[in-house]
């Protein structure tokens, strides 16, 4: 995962990909959370 690297030219994490990683599992965590939460909406009425 090298993404930014890729884009941008810079490496925030020198090339190991725990930058892009943690980006990746935020954006799961994200879009579940926002997931939950509609579903926890829609349960309440």
């Amino acid at each position: 995962m090298d993404f930014i690297e890729r884009i941008f030219g810079f490496s925030p994490d020198n090339g190991s990909g725990t930058f892009e990683s943690s980006l990746v599992i935020a954006a799961i965590v994200l879009v579940a959370a926002v997931y939950f939460y509609r579903r926890q909406g829609s349960l309440k009425k």
